[in-house]
């Protein structure tokens, strides 16, 4: 999801690829009992660059995408939208955060109408608030709360993302991540695949530091000590054992310390300080909502601020292939991307088997997930 035309495609242009640079290693004086000075190497500096969080965030190979959604969205109307007016929203691309809360592409429930998708991942993690999925394959969703939709689009599928205010008499606020990943050039014609991650069974890490303030980490790729993740879609790059692709998120107290662990050299890794006013990592201190490239290999002393800190890494080994980018297609080349427009323009990917372009669960239904194979899950 991203700044794009009203329906049938994403145009949000990415950067794949994390900062190059090169940090200093530093070096402290001791004296010994002779006098004489000698200077003893410390740990490399684990940041690379530091720069202000942009939209969308700037993502490292393999990753194309990440943008942060956070609305404050009023109670409902009977169609599950704002019961608010509207007046005033440029409807069908409202972005501009008005009151606090955006339309997006939805012109009566928020979110992103049927667009498709091919040859990359998303990964959506919708921490509050509820997400609508519907698709061309005729599969359907209902997902939030901390649930994790993995969606590998491979040779093309078209879906909808709706965000169903389902409560009429508060508020309901809506906050994720959708994460883009890429897919190597020998599975972008995968057959399209989702995989559920539901809140109960992500694996979390909690860390206590000498004075007994918390970490917690959320896994939802990439092992952590004991902690295993659920499983990624079987195309994904995340599903390759050499792959090291990782996707956390990290909840520190206030004042709570924790070492981020090493990951393998070649590895990118990129740190999202996305809530909290203060941080220090590696001894400096970071202002808020900054993007961190991190020099993997090293270990990265981390310490909370005065109150809670958030933040999202993204890690893993870069896709050494070409990538060519026009809005939701991602492949390995120009004639690659112009067929795929001719296939969705032919097929639609499915065809569309749902009666708007724009469709939401039941207000009363709960959590669930049906897949294109009509087997139907709910979490526990």
């Amino acid at each position: 999801m991203s700044d794009v035309t009203r329906r049938d495609a994403l145009k949000v242009i990415v950067a794949a690829g994390a900062t190059a640079a090169v940090g200093c290693s530093r070096v402290t004086e001791s004296r010994e009992e002779t006098g004489t000075i000698s200077k003893a190497p410390q740990a490399p500096d684990p940041i690379l660059s530091v720069e202000p969080l942009g939209f969308p965030w700037r993502t490292p190979n393999p990753f194309l995408f990440c943008v942060h959604h956070d609305d404050r969205y009023p109670a409902g109307n009977e169609r599950m939208g704002p019961a608010a007016s509207l007046a005033g929203r440029d409807l069908g691309q409202d972005f501009a955060g008005k009151d606090g809360w955006r339309m997006y592409h939805g012109m009566s429930v928020p979110g992103f109408p049927s667009h498709p998708h091919r040859g990359f991942e998303t990964v959506t993690v919708v921490r509050q608030g509820l997400l609508d999925h519907s698709d061309s394959l005729g599969a359907a969703a209902r997902y939030g709360g901390g649930d994790v939709q993995w969606l590998t689009a491979g040779q093309g599928i078209l879906h909808s993302e709706m965000f169903p205010l389902t409560s009429r008499e508060k508020a309901n606020p809506l906050e994720l991540f959708q994460i883009w990943l890429n897919l190597p050039r020998e599975d972008k014609f995968a057959q399209p695949h989702f995989a559920m991650l539901w809140n109960n069974l992500i694996p979390r890490h909690v860390a206590r530091d000498d004075a007994g303030r918390t970490t917690e980490v959320t896994v939802i790729a990439g092992r952590l000590g004991e902690q295993r993740p659920l499983s990624p879609p079987p195309k994904s790059w995340a599903s390759r054992p050499d792959t090291d692709v990782a996707i956390w998120t990290l909840k520190l107290s206030p004042g709570a310390r924790w070492t981020l662990p090493a990951a393998s050299p070649g590895t990118n890794r990129t740190l999202y300080f996305f809530r909290g006013t203060g941080l220090r990592v590696g001894g400096r201190a970071i202002p808020p909502a900054q993007a961190l490239t991190l020099r993997a290999e090293v270990e990265a002393p981390l310490e909370g601020g005065p109150d809670e800190v958030e933040l999202l890494m993204l890690q893993g080994r870069p896709i050494q292939e070409p990538i060519v980018q026009h809005g939701p297609f991602v492949m390995s080349s120009r004639a690659e991307i112009q067929q795929a427009y001719i296939d969705f323009q032919r097929t639609r990917f499915g065809g569309w088997p749902w009666p708007s372009e724009d469709p939401v669960h039941p207000r009363e239904e709960g959590r669930f997930a049906r897949h294109a194979d009509g087997r139907t899950e709910r979490p526990a």
